[in-house]
């Protein structure tokens, strides 16, 4: 076996040990140096030939917090399996490519898992832009199974691609109604991130809205990095907008959130939704800017069934003290409902790796539990049912937490 001790890799180009983790940590799960990233090999040598599974995600960029928390739910999940005995008796390897939240790099370091490593699945990405972008290296020109864990904007029916996220049906066909007539809310403004999942969920958004008898009020878009929004707060005032339906993300989600709120816009009433805030928000904004904020999503951590609370458990127990949390916005379960339905497929086929004969598996695969409940994929469809929550957040002594107004068992995702 490779020396254990973890070495800088031209691959993941200014990552060191420190950024990607701590190296004490590397050696203790078997971390080694592989070609184009880093590899979590098992400890102990096994007859059989290993799974080879590439996470490609943000490690760094403006969206790292994400995959970060991504990255570790994956080891995370892999070394449960592993230390189960693996899929059949076979261990994971587990390959990572830093995807750098830029599409161009991500190209190159994804190529690399398929061409170098050979890996036998692909689990990542976070914007849709990012998929489009690694789906043709992976599926066509790689001819590998994909799974994207992230929830999304839908209409992603490639053969080979599986979608293991929340779609807008799953996240938009309660909490819409909930806001218009549980909360009273009519007029609504979308302000929005200028790339393809705030534009197609703004869509999907809009129909609800006005078939819930409300109005959109404006619908804008603006660069990721826009820091200036006081045309959009004068808007949001001027209109007597009463709800807004927000889907700018980082870095101009902090701006965004601090004119707003020194707006008096929650002040006066006004309600915040906004469908992929999580707990790793929580620690992204100050807590008063985020009270009474309005999420739908598959987890919080405030659900409460045994299960979900003793899987929380055992990850902060292996990342102690971490700012990445195992939340939903941030596609960490979408990875754990990934790698787990992969496990059920390659077991259907008793070991068969070729993708025809996993993704016909993965196609009927079924979990019984998972964070926030189990989940099934849809035949045909390449996207999972799986439990939906709206909840609210709410902050005492300055503290913010989500508190669960909602739940709907198997929601459909209506896709495809």
């Amino acid at each position: 076996m490779a020396d254990k001790r973890p070495r800088e890799e031209a691959s993941l180009r200014g990552i060191g040990r420190r950024r990607l983790m701590g190296a004490s940590a590397l050696g203790a799960a078997g971390w080694v140096a592989a070609g184009s990233g880093w590899l979590l090999a098992p400890k102990e040598a096994h007859a059989a030939d290993p799974i080879k599974m590439g996470i490609a995600t943000d490690i760094t960029g403006a969206i790292a917090p994400s995959g970060n928390a991504d990255w570790q739910v994956a080891q995370f999940t892999v070394e449960r399996i592993n230390k189960g005995g693996g899929i059949l008796g076979r261990q994971i390897e587990l390959y990572l490519a830093d995807t750098a939240s830029d599409p161009k790099i991500a190209v190159g370091n994804v190529r690399k898992l398929i061409q170098e490593h050979k890996v036998n699945v692909v689990l990542g990405g976070i914007t849709s832009a990012m998929r489009q972008a690694i789906k043709d290296p992976i599926v066509n020109r790689g001819r590998t199974l994909y799974i994207y864990p992230q929830l999304y904007e839908g209409q992603e029916c490639t053969k080979y691609l599986y979608c293991t996220g929340p779609t807008p049906a799953q996240q938009c066909n309660k909490l819409i109604p909930y806001l218009i007539k549980t909360l009273g809310k009519k007029r609504f403004a979308l302000p929005s991130a200028n790339y393809v999942w705030p534009q197609l969920l703004n869509k999907y958004a809009r129909k609800l809205i006005q078939e819930n008898g409300a109005e959109v009020v404006f619908e804008e878009y603006y660069p990721l990095d826009q820091a200036e929004y006081s045309a959009t707060i004068g808007k949001i005032r001027d209109g007597k907008v009463d709800c807004v339906f927000n889907t700018i993300i980082p870095p101009g989600l902090q701006p965004f959130m601090k004119q707003l709120y020194e707006s008096g816009f929650q002040k006066r009433g006004g309600a915040l939704a906004c469908v992929y805030f999580d707990e790793n928000l929580l620690n992204f904004l100050p807590a008063e800017e985020m009270d009474g904020l309005y999420s739908c999503l598959d987890y919080f951590q405030a659900v409460d069934d045994p299960f979900s609370k003793q899987l929380r458990a055992d990850y902060d127990k292996r990342f102690p003290g971490t700012k990445y949390l195992f939340t939903a916005g941030s596609a960490s379960t979408g990875i754990y409902r990934g790698i787990k339905l992969y496990e059920v497929a390659v077991k259907a086929t008793n070991g068969d790796l070729k993708r025809e004969v996993v993704s016909a598996a993965y196609d009927k695969a079924k979990i019984d539990e998972g964070p926030g409940g189990g989940a099934e994929v849809v035949p045909g469809h390449m996207h999972c049912k799986m439990n939906m929550y709206i909840a609210q957040c709410k902050v005492e002594a300055g503290k913010p937490r989500y508190d669960i107004i909602s739940s709907d068992k198997m929601v459909d995702p209506k896709e495809c």
